[in-house]
């Protein structure tokens, strides 16, 4: 083998970090409180609706393109670039995206808009995916065991990384065996708790060779399960393990920010709520 090739291959195999990010929706505040509380990382994926419902589009959306990530659209992202209507939008959510439509920026636009569709597989990272909703359909929220199972005995990949239903979870079921259909063992797992690391608490999950696994990194901007604190994940293909992060940030100022661009008042206030 070459010198290049040697490490060509070398680069493939190297240990990495991957910093994963889903579910912004303009919110620069619960953003920078991420990026300040990540580890060490090599690479970002960014698993989809980067603007909609917060009052920071430009300046979030120029912040994830700085580095450089791994793209999949989200269909706020969609819409709010006006790829596709917003017909499938509730009143508040379409007024969001309108709102936000005129506030971005052409070359912010044309980003967004160019986005590409998931599953996104990067061919750095050849043992998963990435998506928004599903690897079926982008726009489709799997919520529960059933949902996500049906989703992974189709993946062509062992491990899917999603988002949209912004919440910070992970399933599991068995590699496919004769005989057995994975989607009824499909579960939702525990993973173990950590030291807290600074401002940030954390959970470690462990994979192994012998399950298929989806794993929602939570959301940045609006989590939607009761806890308010900024949601992100970090994978480690050295360890083969997701470590899940929860993350405290300045709310008052997201929301004031919500209020100040004049959108509903509604979209500032779930903020706290965590829903």
């Amino acid at each position: 083998m070459t010198p290049a090739g040697i490490a060509k291959y070398a680069a493939i195999i190297a240990p990495v970090r991957l910093l994963l990010f889903s579910d912004i929706h303009s919110n620069l505040e619960a953003l920078e409180a991420c990026l300040d509380a990540a580890p060490a990382y090599d690479r970002v994926a960014n698993l989809g609706d980067v603007v909609g419902y917060g009052g920071s589009p430009n300046q979030t959306v120029e912040l994830v393109r700085a580095m450089e990530p791994i793209n999949v659209r989200g269909n706020h992202d969609r819409a709010c670039s006006g790829v596709t209507g917003t017909g499938d939008f509730n009143p508040v959510a379409a007024e969001a995206a309108r709102w936000t439509r005129h506030e971005l920026s052409d070359r912010n636009l044309d980003w967004l808009a160019a986005l590409p569709e998931g599953p996104v597989c990067d061919p750095e990272w050849p043992q998963l995916q990435l998506v928004h909703g599903s690897p079926l359909d982008e726009d489709v929220y799997l919520a529960s065991a059933y949902e996500a199972g049906g989703a992974m005995e189709l993946a062509s990949c062992p491990l899917t990384f999603f988002g949209h239903t912004h919440v910070q979870c992970a399933f599991a079921q068995p590699a496919p065996q004769p005989g057995i259909r994975p989607r009824s063992q499909t579960e939702l797992l525990q993973p173990e708790p950590l030291p807290s690391a600074g401002r940030a608490q954390l959970w470690r999950l462990k994979l192994d060779n012998d399950h298929r696994y989806m794993v929602n990194p939570g959301s940045v901007g609006q989590p939607r399960d009761r806890d308010w604190r900024a949601a992100f994940a970090v994978y480690d293909s050295d360890s083969r393990s997701v470590t899940f992060y929860r993350v405290p940030y300045d709310i008052a100022g997201a929301q004031r920010r919500i209020l100040d661009a004049g959108l509903p008042k509604v979209l500032a206030m779930r903020l706290e709520a965590g829903r």
